[in-house]
């Protein structure tokens, strides 16, 4: 093989395992599927080393390395390029030219909507999330205004970066003082469950669940770094509504954990709609991609209701984990031009715990005592989901490999 073409294999490798991890994908998952794309290229002896901010990558043993960093996430419908890319290299369908030209347009891919839709879906996630978290009409509305706000701070967070790496604080004290003076005026319950609703967006759920499938499945340096991160964040959540309580004065009888249902039955199906629409307004998916979003999204959220129902919140998230990952993969080997990562995506953002973790450290400054029992029992919510996403990816395989040998002309 040319040396150039070796330069440019593993430059082309490279570029397109990061653009895996920006996806959000764990690393474990990124090396082993980018050996499977260096097989198909005729590198089977490839060697990987995967982390949440950059990937080496060498062809061979004792072969020149390259290393390629994370320039920051990537949309959901960058992310389908990227599983595309994969798939025709794997196929030996698409060239290494041809890859290189679609990756390198990657970052400059235009939004599917234009910005107003946009701006509007923040609060179509909000109000979504507040009809799961918080079904009552007030709640809801201020759910909205908070989900602008949010919108607002982000946009500002990209220009200025002091604002950038005080975000989490910035929101939670912003949202949290409308919500709690909302509340003092009388005019909402349940104030620490309303705020959740427009600061989900931004909280660090699927960031924790994420590292602890890495660490379970032994890729110990990015599990333990993004669960450092990710609990650094939720403290810096947790200090802005701290603060926002003490600005204000909140009494102790309004951080209590109260959950207000207005809306009835039809609130969780009308909610899960609203955060699909709105992750795929957001995130730049196409609408043709929604049906399956929204199959494996329901799927998942009824697993987890019924875990719940059976035996609590530790076993509803193993379960909704392992519907998320088994029926996202189900539905890509159907229809191969739905990319797995895509259409789970979704479902992952509802299961997380992120929401009942900032409850948590929040209740830790209230009430030390109980807040150290609830961090227990998130943690181990924590741990089921990332155990349930690794048994419902075994089993996926198991039955997408067999679904494969079917098909196979004999």
């Amino acid at each position: 093989m040319q040396p150039d073409r070796i330069a440019d294999d593993r430059r082309l490798l490279a570029y397109l395992g990061a653009a895996m991890i920006a996806g959000g994908q764990p690393v474990h998952e990124v090396e082993d599927e980018l050996k499977s794309v260096a097989t198909a290229m005729g590198h089977p002896l490839a060697q990987i080393g995967a982390t949440p901010t950059g990937l080496t990558l060498g062809l061979e043993p004792g072969s020149a390395a390259t290393f390629e960093s994370v320039d920051g996430p990537m949309r959901l419908d960058q992310s389908a390029v990227v599983a595309e890319v994969r798939r025709g290299l794997v196929a030996r369908t698409l060239s290494v030219d041809e890859a290189f030209a679609r990756l390198g347009t990657l970052r400059s891919l235009p939004h599917h909507y234009p910005q107003w839709v946009q701006d509007v879906s923040w609060s179509v996630i909000a109000v979504g999330i507040a009809m799961l978290l918080q079904p009552g009409w007030p709640n809801i509305a201020a759910a909205a205004i908070g989900g602008v706000v949010v919108m607002l701070l982000v946009k500002l967070a990209r220009r200025v970066r002091l604002a950038a790496t005080l975000l989490p604080t910035i929101a939670a004290f912003a949202v949290g003082t409308g919500v709690f003076a909302a509340a003092q005026a009388g005019w909402l319950d349940g104030p620490l469950r309303t705020l959740l609703a427009p600061l989900a967006v931004l909280l660090p759920g699927a960031l924790m669940v994420t590292g602890m499938s890495e660490l379970a499945a032994g890729a110990m340096v990015a599990g333990s770094s993004r669960l450092t991160f990710g609990t650094v964040q939720l403290l810096l959540f947790s200090l802005g509504i701290l603060a926002a309580t003490s600005a204000l004065g909140v009494a102790p009888d309004m951080l209590v954990n109260e959950r207000v249902n207005q809306l009835g039955w039809w609130g969780p199906p009308v909610g899960l709609a609203l955060i699909c629409v709105g992750v795929c307004l957001n995130e730049g998916a196409s609408m043709r991609l929604l049906p399956a979003i929204g199959l494996v999204v329901a799927a998942a959220f009824g697993a987890q209701l019924a875990g719940q129902h059976l035996a609590g919140a530790v076993l509803g998230g193993f379960l909704g984990a392992i519907a998320g990952s088994l029926g996202a993969s189900l539905v890509a080997s159907v229809r191969p031009q739905l990319p797995r990562l895509v259409v789970f995506l979704p479902a992952f953002w509802v299961l997380v715990p992120g929401s009942l973790g900032l409850l948590s450290v929040t209740s830790v400054g209230i009430d030390p005592e109980q807040g150290a029992r609830t961090v227990v029992d998130v943690a181990a919510v924590i741990c089921a989901l990332a155990l349930g996403l690794l048994f419902g990816s075994a089993l996926a395989q198991a039955v997408t490999g067999r679904v494969e040998r079917r098909r196979r002309p004999r």
